[in-house]
């Protein structure tokens, strides 16, 4: 996996990023657009964290960390980069993000009908807190 690069995602990144969630996401969200990924760049320019393969986007994760809970979003990986640690890599960035920050538990928003991305989650050490409805993994002991 030494070709995988996990950097934070720029302004100029925002129209591949769009386009990469359509290929690679499932679902949509209302802040699908430009704006939408402009401002979170711009309110916290590490929160969102993307895998390159040879300067192909393959995947991306929204890392979010409001001072009190660490929230992640759109943990997507490029349906033919699947199963290659990239999901993993991407999380690892963000638990070490949220880490540095002081955060100590992140919770994923993770759709009922995504399958997929239930078992990705529960590989990671994930678990759904069904009267939340969103999954929870302690960041420290």
């Amino acid at each position: 996996m030494s070709d995988l690069h996990i950097r934070s995602a720029a302004l100029p990144d925002i129209d591949a990023v769009l386009t990469f969630w359509r290929e690679a996401a499932e679902g949509t969200s209302i802040s699908d657009d430009r704006d939408g990924v402009a401002g979170l760049i711009d309110r916290d320019p590490d929160a969102l964290i993307l895998a390159e393969r040879d300067g192909r986007l393959v995947g991306s994760v929204i890392a979010g960390f409001d001072g009190w809970r660490c929230h992640l979003y759109r943990l997507a990986v490029h349906p033919a980069h699947r199963r290659q640690g990239i999901g993993s890599a991407l999380l690892t960035a963000a638990e070490e993000r949220f880490v540095a920050l002081g955060g100590r538990r992140g919770d994923a928003m993770v759709l009922e009908r995504n399958e997929t991305g239930q078992h990705a989650w529960r590989a990671a050490g994930y678990a759904p807190e069904e009267q939340w409805r969103r999954w929870v993994k302690h960041l420290t002991t």
